[in-house]
């Protein structure tokens, strides 16, 4: 006689009347001998969100990081063209003066 053949005792269902799912027995009482592993769909699909949200903020991350670096890059460049250009300025009044001294 098999689970789904016998009448379910009122305690052992739900509220809305279903009886819960039959259970392999030797499975139960002996794990090592079960080779299949179920997997929980809900969890590995949680497992997979977090995971992506992970990567996401680690590309967030380093997408953050880069502006960072090429900002700095930038406001070096024009630190350094603006000293080219006053440094220019300065020789060119430096000459003119000597030039008018002569």
């Amino acid at each position: 006689m098999t689970t789904s053949e016998t009448e379910v005792p009122p305690e052992l269902s739900t509220a809305t009347g279903e009886a819960f799912p039959a259970v392999e027995i030797e499975k139960e009482l002996n794990p090592g001998l079960n080779k299949e592993v179920a997997v929980d769909p809900i969890s590995s699909e949680v497992a997979a969100r977090r995971e992506e949200i992970e990567e996401q903020a680690e590309a967030s991350e380093r997408k953050r990081e880069k502006d960072k670096c090429e900002a700095l890059q930038t406001l070096k460049s024009a630190i350094l063209i603006s000293a080219a250009i006053v440094a220019v300025a300065g020789a060119a009044f430096a000459i003119t003066k000597k030039l008018r001294e002569k």
